[in-house]
């Protein structure tokens, strides 16, 4: 299936759920990726290796709070720890002047494919020239692993240039789905951490 610039907006709010298309996306051949200009900014791109589980969680929320990141704020600490402390999961983040801008996962530990799980940028930093330039440089991390292909995917809540941006690194659309979104309150995320 191959769609460009699909992007409809969420259909129905119904207290805390949000009905959703969710694209997938992927690879199939490492793409020849055009050349980006470096930042203005003063910018440095670092592993996060075994990174302490309030920290992750921080970058999480900076990055996903906006487009209603929820799954990885359901978790508990210990399920957490184990994906994220995994030899072949792979955290990267962005710091432009000295503060973090944006945050990846690549999860490897699939000998199939290599998925880009997470990608964004801090609030702050969004509109400021960083995306092409950090997503670049992800993918070809994401490809440095040896998969046979990379994916990634989207959905209707993601930053409305994601999906066109996706498409223009390479990605081609493989699926498309409708799902929900369940919407956690801090309540919520208090009870699920606590457990």
């Amino acid at each position: 299936m191959r769609t460009t610039g699909f992007q409809s907006p969420p259909t129905k709010a119904d207290g805390k759920k949000i009905e959703v298309t969710i694209t997938y996306l992927e690879q199939q051949a490492r793409p020849s990726l055009p050349i980006v200009p470096q930042p203005t900014q003063k910018v440095a791109l670092l592993r996060l290796e075994t990174p302490p589980l309030d920290y992750y969680r921080y970058l999480y929320r900076l990055v996903g709070d906006p487009w209603k990141w929820v799954s990885r704020r359901r978790m508990k600490d210990d399920e957490l720890r184990a994906i994220i402390h995994d030899p072949k999961v792979y955290i990267y983040v962005l710091y432009a002047d000295g503060a973090p801008a944006g945050f990846a996962e690549i999860d490897a530990r699939n000998d199939d494919a290599c998925e880009i799980k997470f990608f964004g940028l801090s609030p702050n930093f969004t509109g400021c020239g960083l995306g092409r330039f950090f997503l670049t440089n992800v993918i070809e991390l994401a490809w440095s692993l040896g998969a046979p292909r990379v994916k990634l995917e989207t959905c209707t809540l993601d930053h409305p240039a994601a999906l066109p941006l996706y498409q223009k690194m390479g990605f081609i659309v493989c699926d498309q789905r409708r799902g929900v979104v369940e919407l956690l309150d801090d309540a919520d995320e208090a009870l699920s951490s606590a457990n």
